[in-house]
C-alpha cells in the first residue's frame, strides 16, 4: 500500500510525525511519501518543526506560500500535488486539519480518482466566513475515509448526509502532545532564556485572518493584552508573520510600547512552544491546535474568536470563548481561574496514529479482496 501525505502549515506537521511514526512501527508494507505544499515558508514555522519531531525530508518540496491571494496559492498547490500523484500513483492520499493543503490536496486527489483520507474530519465552527470551515467541510465531501477526533464531529458529519467511512479515532495532537511533553521538559531552554517562572505568566497567539486583518479586533486584543501584562505575570507574544506584518501596518507598535510586560517574540520551535504551554499561568489564541494542546497540558484557555470547533473543551470548562472586544477579554481573563474543569475522553490515550494506521490497513484489505 502506497500513501502520498499532503502537509504544508505547522500543525499538518506534528500530525504527520504522529502517523508516520505509527506506520513505521506496523507490519504492514505501507510506503509513505510526503509532499510539503510550502505553506508555511518561515524557518522557525517549518523547517525546525523537521529537526524536533524527527521527520524526514519531504520527497516533494511546493513553493506555495507567500503569493498573492488564496486563488493563486490553491492554483499552484493543485498543479504541483497533481504532477506528484501523477508520478506516484498512490492508493490513498493524506490530508490533516482545515488549511488551504489540505483542501488542495483533497481536490487533486479527486480529480485522479484517487481516495482521500481525512485525519481530523467534521470538525465544524459553523462561521461560513471561515477559510477553514470552507476548507474542512469541502474536504469531508471528497474524502472516503474520515477520522473524528470526537463523536460531536461524527455527529456533524451525519447531518450533512455522511455516514461512511467514519471512524472516532481520538486526537493525534494528544498523542503528540504525551510523547513531546516529556522531550520538551528536557531538551527545552525558553523559560530560562526569556526569564520567566513556570505559572508566572500568560502566553498569547494570534494568527486568524479575522483578527489581524481588521484592524479594530486586532486594536482591541492588543489592548486587552497591554492591560493584563503585569511585572508579576507578563504575557508572552510569539508573532506569527502575518500577525507582525498587520501590526506594523496599523501602527500599533506605539500601543504595544505602553508596556513593556507585553513581550513581542519570534516564532519558536515546537518544543519550545510545548514547554511554554505546559508552564503558562493561561493561553489566550485564536488557534484551534493551541485551544487543544492547551487542555493537552492542563492549561486553561481564553479563545479570541466568536466560535470554536472544539467544543468540547469549553464543556469541560478548559476554554473560555470571549470573542474580540477588550472588555469581554479581560471579564474572560478574570473568571478564568473560578471554572470548574473536566477531563475529555474521547480525545483518546495517546494512541490515536496507531488506530487510524490500523482502521486504514484493513479498509484496504476489505477493498483489495471484496468477496
Amino acid at each position: 500500500m502506497k500513501i502520498v501525505t499532503i502537509i504544508g502549515a505547522r500543525p499538518q506537521l506534528i500530525k504527520s510525525a504522529m502517523i508516520s511514526r505509527a506506520i513505521k512501527t506496523s507490519t504492514a508494507p505501507i510506503e509513505e511519501l510526503i509532499l510539503h505544499t510550502g505553506q508555511h515558508y518561515d524557518t522557525n514555522m517549518n523547517e525546525v518543526f523537521f529537526h524536533n519531531l524527527g521527520i524526514r525530508q519531504p520527497d516533494w518540496q511546493l513553493h506555495c506560500g507567500g503569493l498573492a491571494n488564496q486563488a493563486e496559492t490553491l492554483a499552484a498547490m493543485l498543479t504541483g500535488i497533481e504532477k506528484a500523484l501523477i508520478e506516484s500513483r498512490p492508493d490513498y492520499t493524506m490530508v490533516f486539519g482545515d488549511t488551504t493543503s489540505t483542501l488542495a490536496g483533497a481536490l487533486a486527489a479527486s480529480m485522479l480518482h484517487i481516495p482521500v483520507i481525512h485525519i481530523e474530519a467534521g470538525l465544524r465552527s459553523f462561521n461560513p466566513l471561515m477559510p477553514e470551515e470552507r476548507n474542512r467541510v469541502l474536504t469531508d465531501h471528497i474524502a472516503s475515509l474520515l477520522f473524528c477526533p470526537t463523536y460531536k464531529a461524527i455527529e456533524n458529519l451525519a447531518r450533512e448526509g455522511i455516514t461512511r467511512g467514519l471512524f472516532h479515532a481520538g486526537d493525534v495532537m494528544y498523542d503528540a502532545a504525551l510523547i513531546y511533553g516529556a522531550v520538551a521538559e528536557e531538551g527545552s531552554k525558553i523559560l530560562s532564556e526569556l526569564g520567566i517562572e513556570s505559572k508566572r505568566f500568560r502566553l498569547c497567539t494570534i494568527h486568524r485572518a479575522e483578527n489581524t486583518d481588521n484592524p479594530d479586533c486586532l486594536k482591541q486584543i492588543i489592548a486587552a493584552l497591554v492591560e493584563i501584562a503585569t511585572s508579576d505575570c507578563p504575557v508572552i507574544l510569539p508573532l506569527h508573520p502575518r500577525t507582525r506584518s498587520y501590526i506594523d501596518s496599523y501602527n500599533l507598535a506605539p500601543d504595544i510600547a505602553l508596556n513593556p510586560h507585553l513581550r513581542l517574540i519570534s516564532p519558536v520551535d515546537y518544543l519550545d512552544m510545548v514547554m511554554l504551554e505546559k508552564n503558562a499561568l493561561m493561553i489566550l489564541t485564536d488557534s484551534g491546535g493551541v485551544q487543544k494542546e492547551a487542555y493537552f497540558h492542563r492549561t486553561p484557555c481564553i479563545t479570541l474568536r466568536d466560535e470554536t470547533e472544539w467544543v468540547e473543551t469549553v464543556e469541560a470548562g478548559w476554554n473560555i470563548i470571549a470573542g474580540r472586544k477588550t472588555g469581554q477579554i479581560i471579564a474572560a481573563v478574570n473568571c478564568c481561574r473560578a471554572n470548574h474543569r473536566e477531563t475529555i475522553p474521547e480525545y483518546g490515550h495517546g494512541e490515536a496514529a496507531e488506530k487510524i494506521i490500523n482502521a486504514i490497513i484493513k479498509c484496504h484489505e476489505i477493498n483489495s479482496n471484496p468477496l
